[in-house]
């Protein structure tokens, strides 16, 4: 899926696994609800819920329209208990 870039991996990302939710960035004009039934169709895993939010991209100062069409989006998927995801180490 193009619209999926990576996973995050930092600090808060690796706590939230223990806590069984998965933290993505991805495109910003991917919704909840398609991200929701790409994951439970890719890697067969029933999920509980998605949060995203915009991370506003570093550098230089810009105006509010243009911070928003440059941001990123970062997606956090909440998966149903006994469902993991392989690739992230829990």
């Amino acid at each position: 899926m193009e619209k999926l870039k990576n996973q995050l991996i930092t600090e808060k990302s690796i706590r939230l696994l223990q806590q069984n939710q998965y933290t993505f960035h991805v495109d910003s004009k991917l919704t909840k609800t398609e991200m929701k039934s790409w994951i439970e169709g890719f890697f067969a895993v029933k999920a509980g819920g998605i949060n995203s939010s915009r991370v506003a991209s570093r550098g230089k100062k810009r105006s509010k329209l243009s911070l928003n069409s440059t941001s990123k989006k970062k997606m956090i998927a909440r998966l149903r208990a006994n469902y993991s995801i392989p690739l992230f180490i829990n």
